[in-house]
């Protein structure tokens, strides 16, 4: 067991809020935000303490992100609803039909859907929201949605509730993919404005439950309900308006202000604490909440194109020499788990390769001698008067992702690795650090998606894939188990091959886990009830209410 200085101890905690607790209350106060209550348990406001809002508003740009996506959630609505374990259930789509080949689906649409300038919710405006997820307008800045399907052609409106899509290929992964947190809804008069002004929320207009009555860049955000709203998804257990009143989502960077305001009771959601905080708030009775979601581990993807990542060797020692329960036993808690792939255990599709994954150090050693790379008397390893290196980006979607990347530093630095840490803030780590950028060996991931069959789309740079290996079209084996589970006509076919995929991108140490992710905690006062999780492990309050 380690110690970590960049974790809150529990006496630490205690001071912390003991000095903190009366610049919270002020902090809020100020805003202008209370907590207010409902004897009826309808009705009422709530404050949401966030420790980001992002860096862009326009929707395609920011529905997938960890932080706007709260907000996203609550303005707009999806075709179909995904709950936790990945099972699609109807929303705005009330049905759906698709061919044998999995190339032509008609999505029958709810009637009476306004967004909330008054725009109807019908075929047209849906055909328009498709044709941006797919290709954006990058000109203008405006980016496709990431795991929509590569494969889409185009889609006509058949009548006012009625929706043809057409695919180029075989694409069984489409109707998951309506419910996942990118494809939202918006109005075509928002989707037709220019970048600059779809980055405004007071222009965007929604069809949610909820809509943006003010807000201030880097501030905050205040949602009220729409009374009018009637077409909630049936999954959920409600339909009509949203009981709360407000949600407002307020900026407050410091982990232990964001805990110590719920705890005085003048918020009642802190995102994002720290994890060894939670048996404690447990026991003093308010709720907690670690929701995995349905994508990707948290892990890293290695660029082959640098040195010495284009050896399988040093990548299979790299995966043999992480000690994954370590991370668990020290940075985390029980509530999460090992990872056995690389995408998370709860996604159908996803199978255990946990054997590929066991932690191996005499044959990470073993594998990097064989390499040649030898150690040096100080512990570090050369080849050619060159150190093994590893520099590594802490992502700042994940707030624990420092601190394993500090363990798993330690851990390498026994086999031979001199391991170097960089973090950044939010906005600065999306302009500096990419997939196969030419200084980043490791892009740590941190990313949802609803069914797996999209993930070996994204994998290569085939149909503008993003190419996370930087192996463009080089690995014959990969293209071929990626087009086969482009083409599979039904999810029974494609299971082996989804299989076949993980073994090999595991084995190639193309992708090296570290643990199943909860990148979304939740602390909450007991006085708040009824939230629900869904797939993408965003809390959504639509349901919830809020007692004395």
């Amino acid at each position: 067991m380690t110690e970590r200085s960049t974790l809150l101890s529990l006496s630490r905690r205690r001071l912390l809020i003991t000095t903190s607790v009366a610049a919270t209350a002020l902090l809020v106060a100020t805003a202008g935000f209370t907590s207010a209550q409902s004897a009826d348990g309808n009705g009422g406001e709530i404050t949401f303490l966030i420790d980001s809002l992002g860096d862009t508003w326009i929707p395609n740009n920011s529905a997938i992100s960890s932080f706007q996506g709260h907000i996203w959630g609550h303005v707009a609505d999806k075709l179909l609803y995904v709950d936790a374990d990945g099972k699609v259930s109807p929303w705005i789509a009330e049905k759906w039909e698709q061919n044998d080949t999995a190339t032509e689906f008609t999505l029958h649409l709810k009637s009476g859907v306004t967004f909330s300038d008054g725009t109807a919710l019908d075929a047209s405006a849906v055909v328009a929201n498709l044709d941006i997820w797919y290709a954006g307008r990058k000109s203008d800045g405006i980016n496709p949605i990431g795991l929509f399907p590569k494969t889409y052609d185009h889609a006509e409106a058949i009548d006012a509730a009625t929706v043809k899509v057409f695919f180029k290929k075989p694409t069984l992964g489409f109707i998951p993919t309506l419910g996942y947190h990118g494809s939202i809804l918006i109005s075509p008069k928002t989707l037709a404005q220019p970048a600059a002004q779809q980055a405004d929320l007071s222009k965007t207009s929604g069809s949610g439950p909820y809509v943006v009555e003010s807000w201030k860049e880097g501030d905050f955000v205040k949602l009220v309900k729409r009374k009018d709203y009637n077409w909630g998804p049936a999954a959920v257990g409600h339909t009509g308006p949203a009981y709360l009143d407000t949600i407002t989502y307020k900026l407050v960077s410091e982990p232990s202000l964001r805990v110590a305001a719920v705890q005085s009771g003048q918020a009642d959601v802190a995102y994002n604490a720290s994890p060894q905080e939670l048996e404690s708030l447990k026991a003093e009775g308010f709720t907690t909440a670690t929701p995995r979601y349905l994508g990707f581990v948290n892990g890293w993807a290695i660029n082959t194109k640098l040195a010495p990542y284009n050896d399988l060797k040093v990548r299979q020692a790299l995966q043999a020499g992480i000690n994954r329960q370590e991370i668990i036993d020290t940075v985390y808690t029980p509530d999460w788990k090992l990872a056995t792939s690389f995408i998370q255990s709860n996604v159908p599709g996803a199978t255990d390769q946990s054997d590929l994954l066991a932690y191996n150090p005499e044959k990470a050693e073993k594998l990097l001698d064989e390499a040649g790379w030898v150690k040096g008397a100080d512990g570090i390893r050369t080849k050619n008067g060159e150190p093994l290196v590893l520099t590594l980006h802490s992502n700042p979607y994940l707030a624990t992702s420092k601190s394993v990347d500090e363990l798993i530093a330690q851990q390498l630095g026994k086999i031979g690795w001199k391991v170097a840490i960089r973090a950044y803030d939010v906005v600065t780590f999306g302009q500096k650090v990419k997939y196969g950028g030419p200084a980043v060996p490791a892009y740590e991931v941190t990313r949802s998606f609803i069914d797996a069959g999209t993930v070996a789309s994204i994998l290569t740079n085939a149909n503008n894939g993003e190419n996370w290996f930087a192996l463009d079209e080089s690995d014959k084996t990969l293209n071929e188990l990626r087009d086969k589970i482009a083409s599979a006509g039904s999810t029974e076919s494609r299971k082996p091959l989804l299989d076949e995929l993980q073994k090999y991108i595991l084995d190639q140490g193309y992708f090296i886990p570290r643990t199943q992710i909860v990148q979304r905690i939740y602390v909450q006062s007991p006085k708040l009830k009824g939230e629900i999780y869904n797939g993408v492990a965003y809390a959504s309050y639509y349901t919830a209410t809020k007692s004395e």
